[in-house]
C-alpha cells in the first residue's frame, strides 16, 4: 500500500520554485494545499497564487512546469484564475501534469512549448478502515474524477466520457496531441527562455514517459526545461527521524505522516 501523492511530494521535495514578476507568474513546483506542506515539501499554495494575482492588473502570463499535486489545491488556484479581472494566458514550459493540468486548462489561452507535455489521470488517495470506509472513499474519488472530466470536456467542447477514458489510461499529451484534444490552443514557435529548472521524479505515476537525455546514454523518468535556478538542498530521509526539539518540527512531521489526500 502506498500514498502516491506523498511519494510525489517526497521525491520532488524542494526541487522547484514559485515566483511572480511584473505580470508573469512562474508555477515551477508541485501543488500543495497549505503553508505547512510548502515548508516541508516545497510547492505552490493557492494562497501564494491568490496573493500574486491581487497585485496584478491586465493580462497575466502563467508559466507552468509542474508534476501536479493536491487536486483541491489545484481547483482553488483554478478558481482564483477565473475570478481574476484581467485575462490569464498559460504557457506550459515543461510539464503540466495531474492538478497542474487543471490549472493550465483553466486559462483562456494555453500554449505548449516544444518538448513540453500535459497529463490527465484519475484522482489518488489512500484509505484505512473497513469495507464501508473504502466504499465511501471510492465513491468520493468517482465524484472527483467526474468533475475533472467535466472540466476538461468543457474546455475542449467535447463529451466528458472521452476524457474519462483518457484519465483512466493516465494520458500524456505531446504539444500537438494537447492541441488536437482541445486542451491547448497553440504550440510555441521556439522554446522559451525559462526562469527556473527542475528535473521531476515522475515514478509516482503509472505511465510517465521515458525521456532520454541527449548528454548521456542513460534513460530516466524525468522531464526537464532549459532554465536557471540556484541549487536548493533536497529534503530526504524519514521525517519521523527528525529532531524533536520543537513543536513546529513535530507539527511538520505530523502533517507529512497524515498526508492522506486525493491528487
Amino acid at each position: 500500500m502506498r500514498n502516491r501523492l506523498l511519494n510525489l511530494y517526497c521525491a520532488n521535495a524542494k526541487r522547484g520554485s514559485f515566483s511572480a514578476e511584473a505580470n508573469t507568474i512562474y508555477v515551477y513546483d508541485h501543488i500543495v494545499s497549505s503553508e505547512l506542506e510548502a515548508e516541508w515539501f516545497g510547492g505552490v499554495t493557492p494562497k501564494a497564487v491568490i496573493e500574486a494575482l491581487a497585485g496584478m492588473t491586465g493580462t497575466v502570463t502563467m508559466r507552468i512546469n509542474s508534476p501536479g499535486g493536491d487536486v483541491f489545491a489545484g481547483n482553488a488556484i483554478a478558481q482564483a484564475m477565473r475570478e481574476y479581472k484581467g485575462g490569464i494566458e498559460v504557457v506550459v514550459d515543461g510539464i503540466a501534469a495531474s492538478a497542474a493540468s487543471v490549472i493550465a486548462t483553466t486559462a483562456a489561452k494555453v500554449t505548449m512549448a516544444p518538448g513540453s507535455m500535459m497529463m490527465i489521470h484519475n484522482a489518488w488517495t489512500i484509505t484505512l478502515g473497513d469495507k464501508q470506509s473504502h466504499t465511501e472513499t471510492a465513491n468520493l474519488l468517482e465524484k472527483i474524477d467526474g468533475m475533472l472530466a467535466d472540466h476538461y470536456a468543457a474546455r475542449a467542447k467535447q463529451d466528458s466520457g472521452v476524457f474519462a477514458e483518457m484519465m483512466n489510461a493516465e494520458t500524456w499529451f505531446t504539444p500537438q496531441e494537447a492541441v488536437e484534444a482541445g486542451l491547448a490552443d497553440a504550440i510555441a514557435e521556439a522554446k522559451p527562455k525559462a526562469k527556473a529548472m527542475a528535473a521531476w521524479d515522475l515514478t509516482a505515476f503509472n505511465a510517465a514517459p521515458l525521456v532520454t537525455k541527449t548528454t548521456t546514454e542513460t534513460t530516466t523518468t524525468t522531464v526537464e526545461t532549459e532554465v536557471e535556478i540556484e541549487t536548493v538542498e533536497v529534503i530526504s530521509g524519514d521525517p519521523a527521524a527528525a529532531s524533536q526539539d520543537s513543536l513546529e518540527q513535530r507539527s511538520r512531521r505530523h502533517a507529512a505522516a497524515m498526508l492522506l489526500k486525493a491528487a
